[in-house]
């Protein structure tokens, strides 16, 4: 293992994914090299599912899928209990959002099977916003189901979601179950269970890349959407904050946020649990190796390794973790 040991952070090449609402503010913000053609709205920088596998650049394990690692070095990268034939528990993706997204709501579990979908609990990170940015999520308090149904049939949906300014350093968690949309003029860092279902209740009138209006799926919507979710709002956290503070905390994920002056470290010890560091401002060195992580990426720091880093200017990181199970207790 000798091999895997000195490998550093595992980083991965992004997968860029075309959308109707997407842009070029994954250049302008950090800086990526797009592809051309159609607006590039998504950058899934770690995924392990069928449609979509990361690959590791650098190192060892140079051109490996995520997948392919974890089959042959699971416990190495993950700890002691990960099996073979489980993928990756978490997805992490940049979104460019230069136009709304679709209002819509991901299946809470309960309900999840029986359409033949997913579970999926997301934490959107607002990294930069163009002036007037919001979000929408939940609902306006007291709007019923039965108000919001005759509201989609006489397309005024607008008056039912919960829509608030939002600043970058804003942190909203995103359950299965809550009605959401991303507004215009953001870039956010989306944390999220690995499951790719989503299901569109309304488009706002829009018609996708072909010139077609896109798929709705109302029924399914109208049976996940938690009509008892009124009016949430963010975490807002000041720069001057130095101390850690925890953004989101459920049984999928934690995530913590880090304000670091220069040459302020960051260790993690290894045999505790694999984490997921997402750098949002600035950038940091591994002593060990002496690669540099920079804006914009997004790192696997495997479970049998420690990791001292050091701020080579002020930055500002999220660290991801308590998604395998077999060692959240530990945490």
């Amino acid at each position: 293992m000798d091999e895997l040991t000195g490998q550093g952070p595992l980083r991965f090449k992004p997968l860029y994914m075309e959308r109707v609402w997407g842009g070029t503010g994954l250049n302008t913000h950090l800086g990526r090299e797009l592809p051309s053609g159609n607006p590039i709205g998504e950058s899934w920088e770690v995924v392990d599912r069928p449609e979509a596998q990361s690959l590791v650049e650098g190192g060892f394990l140079d051109g490996w899928s995520l997948n392919q690692a974890l089959m042959e070095h699971g416990t190495f990268l993950m700890g002691p209990g990960w099996k073979k034939n489980r993928p990756f528990p978490v997805l992490v993706k940049w979104l460019d959002c230069q136009q709304r997204l679709s209002l819509q709501v991901h299946p809470p579990a309960s309900v999840a099977s029986e359409l033949g979908g997913e579970p999926k609990t997301e934490n959107w990170y607002v990294a930069a916003t163009e002036p007037d940015a919001s979000l929408i999520v939940g609902l306006k308090d007291g709007v019923s189901k039965e108000y919001f149904e005759e509201a989609l049939h006489e397309e005024r949906l607008e008056e039912c979601v919960h829509k608030f300014d939002v600043q970058p350093g804003d942190s909203i968690l995103v359950e299965s179950g809550r009605l959401h949309a991303i507004d215009a003029g953001n870039l956010i860092l989306e944390i999220q269970q690995n499951s790719d279902t989503t299901y569109r209740v309304y488009d706002w009138g829009r018609v996708g890349l072909d010139g077609q209006p896109r798929q709705l799926h109302v029924e399914e919507s109208m049976q996940c959407i938690d009509f008892n979710d009124f009016e949430p709002t963010p975490q807002r956290e000041s720069e001057s904050v130095t101390s850690p503070k925890v953004l989101a905390d459920c049984k999928e994920f934690r995530i913590t946020r880090h304000n670091l002056l220069t040459g302020h470290e960051m260790s993690f010890e290894a045999g505790i649990q694999p984490r997921l560091l997402h750098i949002v401002e600035g950038q940091l060195q591994d002593k060990a190796s002496g690669s540099v992580i920079v804006r914009g990426d997004n790192v696997l720091l495997p479970y049998s390794v420690s990791f001292d880093l050091v701020a080579d200017k002020k930055s500002l990181v999220l660290v991801t973790d308590g998604f395998f199970e077999k060692t959240r207790q530990n945490s």
